[in-house]
């Protein structure tokens, strides 16, 4: 079966809205983590914690084939916005 641009395009809205749901997800439960963190006194950061992401996710992307630095890139911008948010906790 070939496939015209339209359908490729609309492949990628239906993943980017996937990405956003995620995304959202991702935050909502970070979110939670943040106020644990408050609550018990704990740092913004785990450096530990976020080593050992950076190295699972640089691996994981590896292995299906992506650009491990668009990956790490990616979740850097991620964790920078967690970590804004854990410091601003209520």
């Amino acid at each position: 079966m070939e496939h015209n641009l339209e359908d490729f395009r609309g492949s990628i809205d239906n993943l980017d809205t996937a990405l956003i749901y995620l995304l959202a997800e991702r935050f909502r439960v970070t979110g939670k983590v943040g106020r644990y963190k408050k609550a018990h006194n704990l740092p913004p950061v785990d450096e530990a914690r976020e080593a050992a992401q950076f190295a699972h996710i640089e691996a994981l992307a590896r292995t299906v084939g992506l650009e491990p630095k668009i990956a790490t890139a990616t979740l850097r911008i991620i964790i920078d916005e967690v970590v804004k948010q854990h410091r601003a906790a209520k």
